[in-house]
C-alpha cells in the first residue's frame, strides 16, 4: 500500500454532487440507493444544529452498521459524531436512533479486508479516492483500513 495523496473533503460543486443522495432521502426515495447507502442525521459540533451526510455501509454485522470515514478524521460528520455520538440513521425506509462508537484501527483493517473481498471494484475505487494505491492483497487493504477511521452505529435501546 502506498499513499499517493490523502484526499480532502469536497468543496464547491463537487460537494454539491456528493450531497445529491441526501435529496433522494428527503424525497422519500432513499430505498433507490440500496442497503449499502445510509443517511446519517447528526448534531453539528459547533452549531448544535442537525446535519446530514450520506455514507456507505461497509458492513452490517447484525448488531450495528459499520462505516468508514473516507476523508479521514477531518470529515465533518466524523468529527460531529465523535463530539456528540447520538444520531439517527436511515437505510431505505428504516430509521434507527443510534450511538456512534469509534472502531479500533486493527478492527478497521479487518473490516476493509472483508469489504475488499465482497466488493473488489468498489474497494479499489474507494482506496483511490482516499489517496491510496493498493496491489489488491488483503494486507494492503488491511493497512488502508488501519489508517482510515471506522465507526460503528449501534441502535439505542429505544429503537
Amino acid at each position: 500500500m502506498k499513499i499517493v495523496k490523502r484526499s480532502t473533503p469536497p468543496t464547491g460543486f463537487s460537494r454539491m454532487l456528493w450531497r445529491l443522495p441526501i435529496l433522494l432521502y428527503r424525497r422519500g426515495l432513499g430505498g433507490l440507493l440500496g442497503r449499502r447507502i445510509m443517511l446519517l442525521t447528526h448534531t453539528g459540533r459547533k452549531t448544535g444544529r442537525p446535519r446530514q451526510a450520506v455514507i456507505e455501509v461497509v458492513e452490517h454485522d447484525g448488531t450495528g452498521y459499520l462505516v468508514a470515514s473516507g476523508f479521514g478524521p477531518r470529515a465533518d460528520w466524523y468529527r460531529n459524531v465523535m463530539t456528540e455520538p447520538y444520531a439517527t440513521i436511515q437505510i431505505g425506509g428504516r430509521k434507527l436512533r443510534v450511538t456512534a462508537i469509534p472502531v479500533p484501527a486493527e478492527e478497521g483493517g479487518e473490516l476493509m479486508a472483508r469489504y475488499a473481498v465482497r466488493h473488489p471494484a468498489a474497494a479499489r475505487r474507494l482506496c483511490k479516492l482516499m489517496g491510496f494505491v493498493v496491489d489488491g492483497s488483503a494486507e494492503d487493504y488491511r493497512e488502508v483500513g488501519r489508517r482510515v477511521p471506522f465507526v460503528q452505529f449501534l441502535p439505542c435501546a429505544d429503537s
